[in-house]
């Protein structure tokens, strides 16, 4: 199979690469900086938030596209339908951060954030979870049905050190500089 990562040098993708980099698929992986290619492995170099990278992108077919950009809903409303149009299966890795708080076990029908706060001034904003959960919107009203929303709770890897939602890089500068 032809599977384009975009984002795919994350927490998440880089594993998965990992895992898929043993077997017969092609892997094409977008990446900012310059990265060596190996076998069925291959990097290619240019920001997937450019308009022109992209769409250099898409004019190739895969068989599947597994996404971990995060996007400003706008952003992706304008890419969806090519996206869905260039493959087969579409992977979009949203965020158990969707979710509604809740006393009960999440569910996939649980009641998401966007759907049930109030908070005017906080639902005019394009806040990660409001983001990821109008970007499902997008792929459910969507006319096409090849793809998949994931929502991992935690995404870490060997090189990841989260702390709530901040990433190794900026709760470490602020502890070691006396930030709170």
């Amino acid at each position: 199979m032809k599977i384009l990562f975009l984002g795919g040098t994350g927490a998440i993708g880089s594993s998965i690469v990992a895992q898929l980099s043993n077997t017969d698929n092609e892997l094409y992986i977008t990446s900012r900086s310059k990265q060596k290619s190996l076998d069925n492995v291959f990097y290619l170099q240019g920001n997937a938030r450019d308009d022109a990278f992209f769409l250099s992108l898409m004019k190739e077919k895969y068989d599947v596209i597994i996404d971990f950009m995060t996007y400003r809903t706008e952003e992706l409303k304008k890419r969806l339908q090519i996206i869905l149009d260039n493959t087969e299966q579409y992977i979009f890795f949203s965020s158990s951060r969707v979710y509604s708080e809740s006393d009960e076990r999440l569910k996939e029908t649980s009641p998401r954030l966007l759907d049930t706060c109030s908070d005017i001034e906080y639902q005019s904003t394009d806040e990660y979870a409001l983001a990821k959960a109008r970007e499902e919107d997008l792929l459910t009203n969507s006319k096409k049905n090849n793809w998949t929303i994931i929502r991992p709770y935690v995404t870490y890897n060997i090189n990841r050190l989260q702390l709530g939602v901040y990433e190794k890089e900026n709760w470490l500068y602020r502890a070691l500089h006396g930030r709170s």
